[in-house]
């Protein structure tokens, strides 16, 4: 069963475009899809010639057709246009208005020439319906039409070769043998009377049409006649376009996506009263056309949701195969392109295919160019991890090296993964940031790696320096500077020999190695300085101490007793030229062996001349510490200035002036003490006359019993109270401390001899081991008593430092 038949109104009798009419159309018989397997055919010829009606039984269409039993009048009004049925390839038939009615009048010319020109310039064949009885007539009513047709063909500029096929209708009895040449006479007479333009002046009329003939039957007296010719001439219709059919021209086809904006512009050429120039028009049909096909294109691919996928995954991260896949998605698109716009010109369809893969790729070039960034962020990563590594394998240049071939390989890799086959996008500005980032990173990791290395030898160096410069300092002998240059230059050796082998892995130019071996042995140098004016800065309390040291202690280091045979006045000069051996170390740092003669100028300005009655006014004028720099030291190198040396020495002896003078009380007072016997004299007086007395003792033996027995206990009390070392510490306190400890010790005296006679007796070893430890603890009981009456003694009298000498 057949289908209905599609038809519409193209242009109305006004002369207005269906243009929504024709667009529905053409979707409903899906003419976008036969590109250019297509055919149009148009018919012209008198009003009331019956074309509706050949068109309907030819083509099986449905036009109105003229009802003959309400009179001869206009049926078809403008131009309609239908789809013939069960024709291949797909055949759109247009019905024009016929020419000559009355309807128009004389005013029916402007809306002919204007559908002729229409119907030639879309069609592959224009059907002429014409009657058998006008054949040879000079004034026949198809003179007028032909004319049109001719006139409007010259408008045409490098028109395509149109299929003419004459229709005679009602044929009579005469052969169409002989009718033909006649109607082809006719029809060269009109060609060659037309006017025409001087490129086309002797341009035969077969370079424009290709005329055929062909007759039919009346339909109103032969109607079955007339039906078998109709279906034979259908047969003439079928594959129309193919090589040697009735539309075998080509030449000038639009393609069916094109038809229906051709069809417009050429209408709105053709109201606008203006020549045609197909070669123009096709031109700009297919530039229409092929940017709506790219714009059609471009949203398809922008609406894709593996595109939408792949540009929302690579905003986050790396997407492996990017390229291949985006490729693909661009190849399927310009393919569609390539298979909707084969049949527009070439040079159109070629540029506008060029803008929509420009566009395409503009719409790609933002996730390529993620894409590129998160492959450089995501090498620039693992190439710190696999350098960190690699470090701790190989030595740092190699690791660097290395590592960084390694990764630039893989981004080449990655960004040869991400390239897009339809374009040569250059990712060498990303490599260069990569690389830029890289061996930013590799500088960074050298300088913290050296950073560390120069840290761990320079507090290797400061450990090995620090608090043996610090002993030497404190020495302050004529060979500690010699000792500290020692020191500094053999540590300073080991610590840059050890750093050099360190940093040899890194390859580091020669000014650099150099550098940095220099900046270590200036660390060296640095640590002695600064340790040098720490003791500098203290050099008044080291100065202090060594006297100290020296004045309150012997050569064993054992405290001093002033008992008196000391020489105070050669031990002060000994301490004091000791401290000022310290001040003179202390003035200068001397890291260079050039001589200077500071030791000698304090010498001699603060030792030798240091004597009462110096105060001539000319001495005092050459006085070698009124200045503030050292002879051959440079002021950088001086610690302590001349003029600071004088001020730090007057602080100084007025700070050890006080403690001389306690030495020599405590001498002159332990003189007194030691003279507590009576004179010699004295002594000779009491013999002389104590001589009666001494004899009556010799008379009598009881007596020297008894003083043998009162000199026993004497000799106990003098031991147990310690007299002689309470005396030392002058009479009054001596006889204070006997009188607070002579009744106690009597009493303890007693004690023991009143329980050694309540005790059995026992061996005398036993007693001599149990009066032993009492013996010892009486003796310490003493000593403890004596040594606190010592101090009292010394706090009252004044004389504090001969009493922690005898402690």
């Amino acid at each position: 069963m057949e289908e209905p038949c599609l038809s519409t109104q193209l242009i109305d009798g006004d002369g207005v475009f269906n243009v929504s009419g024709l667009e529905s159309f053409l979707k409903e018989v899906k003419l976008a899809e036969c590109g250019l397997s297509y055919a149009v055919v148009s018919i012209m010829g008198p009003q009331s010639s019956g074309k509706s009606t050949l068109l309907n039984h030819l083509f099986r269409t449905n036009f109105r057709e003229m009802d003959a039993f309400r009179g001869r009048s206009q049926t078809t009004k403008g131009i309609w246009l239908a789809q013939a049925q069960n024709i291949e390839p797909c055949t759109l038939v247009m019905d024009l208005e016929g020419t000559d009615g009355r309807e128009r009048g004389e005013d029916d010319t402007a809306f002919e020439k204007q559908s002729a020109l229409f119907a030639l310039a879309v069609s592959d064949i224009v059907l002429i319906n014409m009657w058998c009885h006008d054949i040879g007539r000079e004034q026949a009513a198809n003179k007028p039409l032909l004319k049109t047709v001719f006139q409007v063909m010259m408008r045409l500029f490098s028109p395509r070769k149109t299929t003419m096929l004459f229709v005679i209708r009602d044929k009579s009895k005469t052969p169409l043998e002989n009718l033909e040449p006649i109607l082809r006479e006719d029809i060269q007479k009109i060609w060659d009377g037309v006017p025409k333009p001087h490129a086309h002046k002797e341009t035969p009329l077969g370079d424009f049409f290709n005329v055929q003939v062909v007759a039919l039957n009346s339909y109103e007296e032969k109607e079955e006649l007339f039906r078998e010719q109709v279906s034979s001439l259908r047969d003439r219709f079928q594959h129309s376009i193919a090589p040697g059919g009735l539309a075998g021209d080509r030449r000038g086809v639009v393609p069916a996506s094109g038809f229906s904006f051709s069809s417009q512009q050429f209408w709105k050429v053709i109201k606008e009263n203006k020549d045609l120039d197909l070669p123009a028009h096709k031109v700009m049909v297919a530039t229409v056309r092929c940017e709506e096909i790219g714009n059609e294109k471009l949203a398809s691919f922008t609406a894709d949701e593996e595109w939408q996928q792949f540009e929302e995954a690579v905003q986050s991260d790396y997407v492996p195969g990017f390229g291949k896949k985006i490729s693909s998605l661009l190849d399927r698109c310009l393919s569609e392109y390539d298979m909707e716009a084969i049949y527009f010109d070439e040079g159109v369809r070629t540029s506008k295919r060029h803008q929509l893969e420009s566009k395409l790729l503009q719409l790609v070039n933002p996730a390529y160019q993620s894409l590129l960034g998160h492959l450089r962020a995501r090498t620039l990563e693992a190439f710190k991890d696999s350098f960190e590594k690699a470090l701790e394998k190989d030595g740092f240049a190699v690791a660097a090296r290395d590592s960084v071939r390694i990764f630039l390989e893989k981004f080449d890799r990655g960004s040869e993964d991400a390239t897009i086959q339809q374009v040569n996008w250059d990712s060498s500005k990303v490599k260069d940031k990569l690389k830029r980032d890289i061996e930013a990173h590799v500088v960074s990791v050298r300088a913290t790696k050296l950073s560390e290395l120069c840290a761990g030898y320079e507090g290797k160096l400061t450990k090995a320096l620090a608090e043996p410069v610090e002993a030497l300092l404190d020495s302050a002998s004529e060979d500690t500077w010699p000792a500290i240059r020692k020191l500094l230059q053999r540590e300073t050796q080991a610590a840059v020999s050890g750093l050099e082998s360190a940093i040899s892995t890194f390859e580091l130019d020669e000014a650099t190695e150099k550098e940095l071996l220099s900046r270590l042995e200036n660390h060296g140098k640095g640590v002695v300085e600064s340790k040098a004016k720490e003791e500098a800065a203290r050099v008044l309390i080291r100065m202090k101490d060594r006297f100290t040291m020296l004045f309150s202690r012997d050569a064993d280091s054992m405290p001093r007793v002033w008992t008196g045979k000391e020489d105070i006045k050669a031990i002060t000069k000994t301490a004091r030229s000791a401290s000022m051996k310290l001040l003179s170390t202390m003035a200068a740092i001397r890291l260079d062996e050039d001589g200077d003669n500071i030791d000698t100028t304090l010498s001699l300005a603060l030792v030798d001349t240091a004597r009462p009655g110096t105060t001539d006014r000319s001495i005092q004028s050459l006085d070698p510490l009124a200045s503030s720099s050292w002879e051959r030291v440079p002021e950088e190198r001086t610690l302590i200035s001349p003029v600071q040396c004088k001020s730090l020495w007057r602080q100084f002896k007025a700070e050890t002036e006080y403690t001389v003078t306690q030495a020599i009380a405590a001498q002159e007072a332990n003189k007194r003490n030691n003279n507590w016997l009576p004179p010699p004299w004295a002594l000779a007086a009491m013999a002389v006359l104590g001589f009666n007395e001494f004899m009556t003792l010799l008379r009598n033996p009881l007596y020297l019993g008894v003083m043998f027995v009162v000199f026993l206990v004497g000799k106990a009390i003098w031991v147990q109270l310690d007299i002689a070392n309470e005396f030392r510490n002058g009479f009054l306190p001596a006889m204070l401390s006997l009188s607070t400890k002579f009744v106690p010790t009597i009493m303890n005296i007693l004690k023991r001899l009143a329980d050694e006679g309540a005790a059995p007796a026992a061996p005398e070893r036993q007693r001599e081991m149990e009066l032993q430890p009492k013996s010892t603890r009486n003796s310490s009981n003493s000593n403890v008593t004596s040594a606190g009456s010592s101090s009292i003694t010394s706090t009252e009298n004044g004389p504090e430092y001969s009493s922690p000498i005898a402690q």
